[in-house]
């Protein structure tokens, strides 16, 4: 199976991009499943049901997302009408949504789980302690995809260390910030600590960068607006065996105004 993630999808810039070029991008790798995350998607921060809608038309199969999905109250149904959209497994049960997903593709199913980190970030339980309870809902799936949506490095590795052997990949998201530690571990679990962005580099993590800057030197607060210029699509393509462990972890980045 092969598979494309793509990094934290930021606001129309980013959308308009990864789907204008998303077709051309699943011949050119050959893809059997596309997945996403999606939690900045809707103008810079979290989803909408016809974002989500806007992004399954255009070919994803799963989206993922993260801190920011409650942000809109209208995704609320949404996450729990539909299965192929995905928050963070560890929060609280009785939140709206579920943490883990399963897409039938062309190679196969494929099992997705989104967990937060907990360094920096809130959710009700830890990654650690609740993973288990989430891939024993993927019982049966070889090919299973872990996001884990974090702020710190540390809690990403000691994740994909935890996990070498069970599940084909763990992909960080949330820094946005695309890390050089693109890997296959010893068990055959893909790795990295961070796939990156579809956003502008001309910016601060996808914000325009006067504003952070602004934010910055006066520490006052800040109306913070997605960046439109130098748009860029970073992922991942995965390779998996027919026994869902990686022969591969490629990163790969797409000028969002290229032909």
């Amino acid at each position: 199976m092969i598979v494309l993630f793509f990094g934290d999808v930021v606001g129309r810039p980013g959308r308009d991009a990864l789907l204008r070029h998303l077709p051309d991008l699943r011949v050119r790798f050959g893809a059997h499943a596309v997945l996403l995350n999606g939690e900045n998607a809707a103008r810079g921060m979290g989803i909408t049901p016809k974002v989500a809608d806007e992004l399954f038309a255009g070919g994803v199969d799963v989206i993922t997302t993260g801190n920011h999905v409650y942000k809109h109250r209208e995704v609320y149904r949404y996450l729990d009408e539909h299965p192929r959209i995905v928050r963070p497994f560890n929060f609280l049960p009785s939140n709206p949504g579920r943490g883990v997903a399963v897409a039938d593709t062309g190679g196969g199913r494929l099992g997705v789980v989104n967990l937060s980190g907990s360094l920096f970030l809130s959710p009700a339980r830890s990654a650690f302690e609740v993973v288990d309870a989430a891939l024993e809902q993927l019982e049966g799936i070889r090919n299973v995809i872990v996001d884990i949506h974090a702020e710190a490095t540390s809690e990403k590795v000691a994740l994909g260390f935890y996990l070498d052997g069970r599940v084909s990949a763990v992909l960080g998201t949330h820094t946005h910030v695309r890390t050089g530690d693109a890997r296959v571990l010893p068990g055959r679990t893909a790795y990295i600590t961070d796939v990156g962005m579809c956003g502008s580099r001309d910016s601060v993590i996808g914000v325009k960068k006067e504003q952070v800057l602004e934010r910055f030197l006066t520490q006052m607060p800040t109306r913070f607006d997605v960046a439109e210029n130098d748009i860029w699509l970073e992922g991942v393509v995965l390779e998996l065996g027919e026994d869902g462990r990686a022969l591969r972890i490629e990163p790969f980045e797409v000028a969002g105004d290229s032909r």
